[in-house]
Parts: C-alpha cells; sequence; structure tokens
C-alpha cells in the first residue's frame, strides 16, 4: 500500500481524506451498509472511518414549508427548507475538511444555523473526529491522523445527480477522494422492507422517487468514474472486494484541483440546465397556481368552469413553450398574441408580450398570467408569487406537493 500521507510544499504531511457518496432508494440497504464499512475499513485497512447520516443531520421540520425569513433579503432564504438544510451541511463539511487538511481550529461557516452546526459537531465527537480545546467546548481541533487514511461515508438517497455532483465539487475543490456506490433494490423490494420499518415512509414517496431517482452514468459523465453499482444490501463477499478495491482506487488517485477537462465542463453545463429548467418549472407551477387562484377569487363576478380551463390551457401552454426553448437553449423568437378583454380595452384587442430572451421567460409569465386573467374575470388583478416552495417529501412521512393540473 502507498504511503498513507502525502507531501506537501512545504514538507508537511497532509492528511489523505475521501468522500464517498451513498445512495439508493429508501429500503434499499445504504445505511446496513455504511455502518458495516464504518466497522470493517478500520479493522481489515487500518483506515478511519466516519458516517455522516443526512436522516440525522437534517431534522424533520425542514421538510415543512419554506416560509421567507423576517427581514431577510437573501436568495438562499427563498429556498425550501430542506434545501438550505442540505447546503448548511455541505458548508459544515467543508468546514471540517478544511480545518482538517490545515490544522487550524473547526470554525462554523458563516451561512450555517448554530442548530445545523451543532448537530454536525455532535455527529463528529460521537465518531471521535474531534477535540475539545478548552473545557468549554467552545473551540475543536479535527482529530485526523496524516498516517491513516479518513473516508466520509455520506449515506442519504441522493436521486439527483446535481446533489451528489455537489458532493465531487468539494472533493475537487480540496484534491480530496471521491467514489459513489449505488444500491440498486427492486421498488418492490424496498416497498416490503419499508413496511416492516418502524417508522415507514408511504409507498407513494417510495415510488415517486424511483421515477425520479438518476442512476450514475459512468460512460457519459466522466466524474462518475469511479461508481459501482451494488446489488441491494451488498453484503457479499464479492461485493465488499469490489467495494474496498473502489475505495482503495479513489484513494489512491484524488481528483485534481484545477482539472477541467470538457468532458467535466460538459457535466457542469449539463447539471446546470437541468437545475435551471427544474427551478424554472417549480417556479412557472408557482406563478400559475397564484394566477388560477387570483383568477377565481377576483371580483364579484363568478367564473365558469369552462373559463377556467381555458384560462389553466392558456398557462399551461405557455409554460410549456417557454420550458421548451429552454431546454433547447433557444431565444423566443415570435411574440405571444394574448386576446385581452378587459374595461380599459376594446374585446379582440392584441397585447403583444415579448419573449426574448429565454432568462425572461418567468417574469414574462408572470405578466401573461396578469393580462390573461382579465379575459376571465373583467377585473385586473397583481399576481405575485408566493415565496415557498412545495416539494415531495422524499425523507419523510408526508408527501407535500400541489400539482396545478396544468
Amino acid at each position: 500500500m502507498a504511503a498513507a500521507q502525502e507531501e506537501e510544499p512545504g514538507g508537511a504531511g497532509r492528511a489523505r481524506v475521501g468522500l464517498c457518496v451513498l445512495c439508493g432508494l429508501p429500503a434499499a440497504g445504504k445505511s446496513t451498509l455504511a455502518r458495516a464499512l464504518r466497522c470493517q475499513l478500520p479493522q481489515r485497512l487500518g483506515w478511519a472511518c466516519a458516517l455522516l447520516t443526512y436522516d440525522e443531520l437534517i431534522p424533520p421540520e425542514a421538510f415543512g414549508p419554506c416560509e421567507l425569513e423576517a427581514g431577510s433579503q437573501e436568495p438562499s432564504s427563498l429556498l425550501p427548507r430542506w434545501k438550505r438544510s442540505r447546503r448548511e451541511l455541505l458548508q459544515c463539511l467543508e468546514s471540517f475538511l478544511l480545518a482538517l487538511l490545515t490544522r487550524d481550529p473547526l470554525s462554523r461557516p458563516a451561512a450555517a444555523t448554530q442548530p445545523a452546526w451543532e448537530r454536525f459537531l455532535a455527529c463528529c465527537r460521537q465518531q471521535g473526529l474531534l477535540s475539545a480545546e478548552s473545557h468549554a467546548g467552545a473551540s475543536y481541533r479535527t482529530l485526523g491522523d496524516a498516517s491513516r487514511p479518513l473516508y466520509l461515508i455520506l449515506d442519504d438517497n441522493f436521486y439527483y445527480q446535481s446533489m451528489r455532483y455537489e458532493v465531487y465539487q468539494l472533493a475537487r475543490k480540496y484534491s480530496l477522494s471521491f467514489c459513489q456506490l449505488f444500491l440498486e433494490c427492486p421498488l418492490e423490494c424496498c416497498l416490503q422492507r419499508n413496511r416492516l420499518r418502524s417508522q415507514p415512509i408511504p409507498d407513494q414517496t417510495i415510488c415517486l422517487m424511483a421515477n425520479k431517482i438518476e442512476m450514475p452514468d459512468l460512460k457519459k459523465n466522466a466524474w462518475e468514474q469511479n461508481s459501482l453499482l451494488l446489488p441491494s444490501g451488498g453484503g457479499t463477499s464479492e461485493d465488499h472486494c469490489q467495494i474496498i478495491s473502489l475505495l482503495a482506487r479513489a484513494l489512491e488517485n484524488p481528483l485534481k484541483q484545477n482539472e477541467e477537462s470538457t468532458e467535466n465542463k460538459e457535466a457542469d453545463r449539463a447539471i446546470c440546465a437541468a437545475s435551471a429548467i427544474h427551478q424554472a418549472d417549480q417556479t412557472c407551477r408557482r406563478i400559475i397556481s397564484q394566477a388560477m387562484k387570483d383568477a377565481k377569487d377576483t371580483g364579484n363576478k363568478k367564473v365558469l368552469p369552462g373559463e377556467m380551463k381555458s384560462l389553466a390551457e392558456e398557462l399551461g401552454k405557455l409554460k410549456a413553450e417557454f420550458l421548451e426553448d429552454l431546454r433547447q437553449g433557444n431565444n423566443w423568437k415570435d411574440q405571444i398574441c394574448l386576446e385581452k378583454t378587459a374595461k380599459n380595452q376594446k374585446p379582440g384587442h392584441c397585447v403583444h408580450v415579448g419573449l426574448t430572451p429565454a432568462s425572461k421567460g418567468t417574469e414574462n409569465l408572470v405578466l401573461a398570467s396578469k393580462l390573461l386573467i382579465p379575459t376571465y374575470t373583467e377585473a385586473p388583478h397583481a399576481v405575485t408569487p408566493p415565496h415557498y416552495d412545495k416539494h415531495f417529501d422524499f425523507r419523510h412521512r408526508t408527501l407535500d406537493k400541489k400539482e396545478t393540473g396544468v
């Protein structure tokens, strides 16, 4: 085995650290495998190993409705709380890695809340990764030993490729090792195992995740080369040999900090595009949902079901066209002609709404909804999207996404 430390320019040993992402459907066997690795890596290879279990580090209340914090103007405040919690956890992990590599005291990242930081510290203390410098416990130092590698296993569903890519980016930033273990388990098997749990997740939640989950694509994505697809549980001796081989190979080939290959650039673009389209779709849904509500609640005029259906179809068509152009990377070349009948305009008057460039699409969808509503209500009414996201709660007991039906 190669030496367990690298020489930095100054001659000092640098701790060797690997990040291993464990992903798959709920009840696929991830936590069981994580606990087995936590015991076996120190015993068989002499490596240090710690688990970061997202179910324990992200509280259930993070999956409630997202509300804008009072007086806050930060863009992150507009994110759903579960997304903010994931981001905070990665920031806490980065702070730990920085302290481990520089041997400086551990400090809370500015963007992480105190409760999130306390949960992370407790997790690290329980696994012997921290040492208090004072009796008050106000300052901590990492206990990383440069004489042996440390593997941090991140145990979560990681159902979107973009979630795993964030961990890869963190590993690349600090020249760490990175690998992925994806547990393949038939949906019906996951459902059966889940029903035997003391706190089972609704079947519908697991089925929805099964439709959304993105498996590692070793052929397409260069950054996913250090990945292993395992049958559920990965408990056979052959599975463990493959896992150990992958972890060792990744450890011997840490990511290069300035590595910007064509494949990585393409992966960056693809993931950013997928994330942008997803966010645009969610924003459009919120706008349309609010527009429909405003159309129904505006004035004393009773809106007929057929008129509401027509409005929904009009806005749905706008959304579909905008998202498709966003996927194709095209700008809107034509203007949309909306038939508007309002108090201050003649029937049949054509209102042109320019939709160029595509980046302005959601803003123009707001405008379009304002223009369409008077067609069905005869009263102008402003549309203001809410400051929260409804979302699939894949990790806990509730499912909280309101579909608009468009």
